[in-house]
């Protein structure tokens, strides 16, 4: 449908008409002078004005004009509504990318690769779905690094989580849980309550950083931080050496105590993830924890149509000047 911006500006199309009518004629400028003595002698002289001569001229006037009026009343097209949700949910992100989440442990289609690239799959596919949330993500090792503030742009979440690697945040092979907590906390704070959510993933404990991670779920806590914590890594692992085959537990270092006290304190939840399957459903999981959608927003797309009448109104105009000159 056609909207106008401002329709108030239709009201000065008599203002040419009031300006006539206020003002007083101007005199026609006499360049030569013949005295006719008996004028019905001349019966085709020509009499009147221009406006009597070329009557169509005022009519050209008249369109430039109007179309000029519309063209300043911004008129518009406006689209068909389009739907877009909005749930109104900060989420951020925490991805543990110490040289632990090396361990090849997981298996994609039957190829084994390590936590970070089955975490990858499995995150990406999240973020994709979360329509309508802000999401952010923080990348720890021994530092926590926030990688991307909170935004809507869900293909730029998951290109630069798609781009992390292992040791991006440092070189040392440690673990800053708490100081990841931290700087969640200091970028969702001031955002609206019982909106803020951190998923927290780690395959290890905390053995660096400035805060201890009780500490700082205490923090989340007091500024209603819900944190669901992810322990990844398999329980049991096939190594073959030169002595032969043999069973070991590649997550012996995971701080499942620890992480199931901070997503209590948070009113949050501890997952456990051995494979790729159990990631997944914690992820669908989460996903019917916080619902996607909370209300629905529309939108028109709209396209400016102003440009058209006021070109024909300056062809008008400019026609105009050309056929008074041509009167003359």
């Amino acid at each position: 449908m056609i909207h106008i911006e401002w329709p108030e500006l239709f009201f000065i199309l008599p203002l040419p008409l009031l300006v006539r009518w206020l003002l007083p004629a101007q005199a026609p400028t006499v360049l030569a002078a013949l005295k006719v003595p008996f004028i019905e002698d001349f019966g085709s002289a020509k009499t009147g004005g221009v406006s009597e001569q070329r009557p169509w001229l005022l009519g050209v006037a008249v369109m430039a004009w109007v179309l000029l009026v519309i063209a300043s009343s911004r008129p518009q097209w406006l689209g068909e509504p389009i739907e877009q949700a909005v749930s109104g949910r900060d989420l951020m992100l925490a991805v543990d990318v110490s040289g632990s989440m090396d361990e090849k442990d997981f298996f994609i289609k039957g190829v084994q690769v390590d936590r970070l690239t089955a975490t990858k799959q499995v995150a990406t596919a999240f973020i994709e779905r979360r329509t309508g949330d802000r999401l952010g993500l923080i990348l720890f090792g021994t530092t926590a690094y926030l990688q991307t503030p909170l935004t809507f742009d869900r293909k730029t979440v998951a290109t630069l989580l798609d781009e992390s690697f292992i040791g991006i945040t440092d070189d040392e092979p440690a673990t800053s849980i708490g100081d990841a907590i931290g700087l969640a906390v200091k970028h969702l704070k001031n955002e609206q309550p019982d909106s803020r959510v951190l998923i927290l993933l780690t395959d290890g404990a905390n053995t660096a950083g400035a805060i201890e991670p009780l500490q700082a779920a205490k923090i989340a806590a007091d500024h209603e931080l819900k944190i669901y914590t992810i322990g990844i890594g398999a329980d049991q692992m096939l190594v073959r050496s030169f002595f032969g085959n043999r069973t070991v537990n590649p997550s012996r270092d995971l701080d499942e105590k620890t992480l199931t006290a901070i997503a209590e304190l948070t009113k949050g939840r501890y997952f456990r993830a051995r494979n790729q399957e159990e990631l997944q459903e914690i992820y669908a999981l989460i996903d019917e924890l916080e619902p996607i959608e909370k209300n629905k927003q529309f939108y028109r797309p709209m396209k400016e149509l102003y440009p058209w009448p006021l070109a024909l109104s300056l062809l008008f105009a400019g026609l105009t000047v050309l056929l008074r000159m041509r009167v003359r």
